[in-house]
């Protein structure tokens, strides 16, 4: 059966008006990372309200450099009456000292959604939109990985947050989502961007998560886009190993981190395929990274599909 975006927008909104009052739009966060799920979910509901709403972009530490500052700029010229709040030192201090996947996507979700009840709190308000979907859901009810942003499908109950969530797209895989984008009318900045984690690089870190890691991560991130952004993929992103191997720098022996490159298509999420990419190719983005990035000795390249793998490592 062919999916209706038009329909669907007509339809998202007058189920958030029966579950939200007009007279309640104040009372309504948005939870917004900038992709284009959460996005999407945002504009949806203020769409239904009629007036803009608030939305948040926490920043916990995690993400790419100067994403905050992007993200904001971008909601407001959607019309979302959009900030920042800066919830790094909440966050690390959640992760400190974790190793296991599962165990750092848990204290992600904890600590990100204290963050946000207290915000809501501060706020009086009652209501938070964010943009689970249905990958989602599926993976994490599956036993597959625990998505941070799945809550009440696992029987959270989010008064003890203090809100109650509105998750307007949770029945869409992400290609319905970008169908409902166009739809909208938002930018292809958003409609088309790249899937990026909602725990952010905790998952592109494997083991403990640290400041110092999370610096190296960043740069390497910033060349792996710069060189991969003509390359069609589904995401394509860099993953640092909890190893370190011996190299050679100036001469000199030097002892630094592994990152791998991960690049795959896919549609929904659920399955993957990495990307055959030209050796050329991948040897100018590793000297690049080697010369640039210097705790870098050493790059490597997934070629694993998904399954047996998942996406991301953690």
């Amino acid at each position: 059966m062919d999916f209706d975006p038009k329909k669907y927008i007509e339809k998202s909104v007058e189920e958030i008006r029966k579950l939200i009052r007009l007279e309640d739009s104040e009372k309504v966060l948005a939870a917004c990372s900038g992709g284009v799920d959460s996005t999407v979910a945002a504009v949806l509901v203020s769409k239904a309200l009629g007036r803009p709403i608030k939305a948040v972009y926490i920043d916990d530490g995690l993400r790419r450099k100067g994403e905050g500052s992007y993200v904001v700029k971008v909601l407001r010229n959607l019309g979302l009456d959009a900030f920042i709040y800066d919830a790094k030192k909440e966050v690390l201090q959640a992760l400190k000292g974790l190793k296991d996947a599962e165990e750092k996507r848990k204290a992600f979700r904890e600590a990100f959604y204290t963050v946000l009840g207290n915000i809501i709190k501060e706020m009086d308000a009652k209501y938070l939109v964010q943009g689970t979907i249905a990958a989602d859901v599926v993976e994490t009810v599956g036993g597959i990985k625990t998505q941070h942003n799945v809550l009440e499908q696992l029987g959270i109950d989010t008064a003890k947050y203090g809100f109650k969530v509105v998750e307007p797209i949770k029945d869409l895989y992400k290609p319905q989502v970008r169908m409902v984008a166009r739809e909208l009318g938002l930018p292809k900045d958003i409609s088309e961007r790249k899937a990026f984690p909602g725990p952010g690089f905790a998952i592109r870190i494997v083991g403990e998560v640290t400041w110092e890691k999370l610096e190296i991560l960043r740069e390497v991130t910033e060349i792996v886009e710069e060189e991969t952004k003509d390359i069609e993929a589904f995401q394509s992103f860099a993953v640092l190993l909890d190893l370190k191997a011996t190299g050679i720098k100036d001469g000199k022996r030097s002892y630094g981190y592994i990152v791998v490159l991960r690049v795959v298509e896919s549609t929904d999420a659920i399955e993957a395929k990495f990307v055959e990419i030209p050796f050329e190719r991948l040897r100018r983005i590793s000297k690049r990274i080697i010369a640039e990035v210097p705790q870098i000795s050493r790059v490597l390249y997934d070629v694993t599909d998904k399954p047996p793998a998942t996406i991301e490592f953690e």
